[in-house]
């Protein structure tokens, strides 16, 4: 059996996006695929009382795999256990815990995928930080770098390789602008491999794949449809807050590239009518639990638009949004298979192969 351990430099860097990649396309080529996440830091409760990791149940659901997601999660960092341990100074070791559950999990798999954490410092009080279980599982790694400027870039990179040493199989560079790809390209990449740091792909930035769906938005906002909750799928590219003057809002909107959502007051009918006169709305979110005019809800009806309702202010509803924009699920069929193909033409998968022996 051969394993790869994915993990980040940063936050919200695309691990799971990478799992779910590679995971699909060694499927497509024979391979019997696991997949296991050691560390569960931010647990979620869909069931009070109950708590897993939602990535997990998410590559689960997407790849359809027959584990539980509890086994498929080393060990969750409840409240209760982080107090339990008191912030690892009970001495009680985690780290056999995980290998336990990995080696349950492993059986007949010809491939074991593990997502790691979204920092190399994630865990570290507990003694259950990416590096530590890497070296327990005895496992390559794969580091996922998401671009921010040359230096942090490179900055990340160089410090990968030194903690992870000769485990680093290679880093992919994610979420480039396009304005430095040549950078990234022509010096940053030939600077790195010549300190022996294998980058193994350098993904473009892709507006479309940071897009968030209504349905996630109503789904985070605890929203209500008040039209067209079929669209749940539709993705929203842009939020902008209507709270100036109509004559200040529709040029915005106008000036405004690619899908967007448009937030403002259930009260502000003004800004809503001239929301829904451009082309490119394609939801309405409206705060405060204000129902809109009548008049309202059947333009957008007309015009295709879902138009959401919710309880907070326009001010809470943005922090709620800001928290998740940026960390939306590739559920969506298009947005999953963009980023496949993003892959395909920029990741070598030939390198990895032969790293992992496959």
């Amino acid at each position: 059996m051969k394993a790869l351990y994915i993990t980040s430099i940063h936050t919200f860097s695309g691990k799971t996006a990478v799992c779910l990649a590679l995971a699909r396309r060694l499927r497509l080529e024979g391979h019997k695929i696991g997949y296991f996440k050691p560390v569960s830091a931010h647990p979620w409760e869909p069931i009070p009382g109950e708590e897993y990791d939602e990535d997990a149940a998410f590559v689960r659901r997407v790849l359809n795999l027959e584990e539980s997601v509890e086994d498929m999660v080393g060990i969750v960092l409840t409240p209760a256990l982080v107090t339990e341990t008191r912030c690892g100074c009970t001495g009680r070791d985690l780290v056999p815990e995980i290998e336990e559950r990995y080696r349950r999990l492993t059986g007949d798999r010809d491939v074991m995928l593990i997502e790691g954490g979204a920092s190399l410092r994630e865990g570290l009080s507990l003694g259950v930080d990416p590096i530590r279980v890497a070296n327990a599982l005895d496992v390559p790694v794969l580091a996922i770098v998401r671009f921010r400027n040359p230096v942090s870039m490179a900055d990340a990179c160089v410090a990968a390789r030194q903690q992870l040493g000769e485990r680093l199989v290679g880093i992919i560079v994610n979420a480039v602008p396009e304005d430095a790809v040549e950078f990234v390209e022509q010096i940053g990449r030939p600077c790195m491999e010549e300190r022996f740091i294998p980058i193994l792909g350098v993904l473009p930035l892709q507006e479309q794949l940071m897009a968030i769906s209504v349905g996630e938005l109503a789904e985070v906002l605890d929203a209500q449809f008040l039209t067209l909750p079929e669209k749940k799928d539709m993705l929203i590219e842009q939020l902008v807050v209507g709270a100036m003057s109509v004559e200040q809002m529709l040029p915005r909107v106008r000036r405004i590239p690619g899908s967007k959502a448009i937030i403002t007051g259930g009260d502000r009918t003004d800004i809503q009518l001239v929301a829904l006169e451009t082309a490119t709305t394609n939801c309405l979110i409206l705060t405060g639990m204000l129902h809109p005019i009548p008049e309202v809800l059947r333009r957008a009806e007309e015009n295709g638009v879902p138009v959401l309702l919710v309880h907070h202010n326009t001010m809470e509803t943005v922090e709620s949004i800001e928290r998740v924009y940026g960390k939306t699920r590739l559920g969506q069929k298009v947005k999953l298979e963009q980023f496949e193909a993003l892959m395909e033409k920029h990741f070598d998968f030939e390198r990895l192969y032969r790293s992992l022996g496959l």
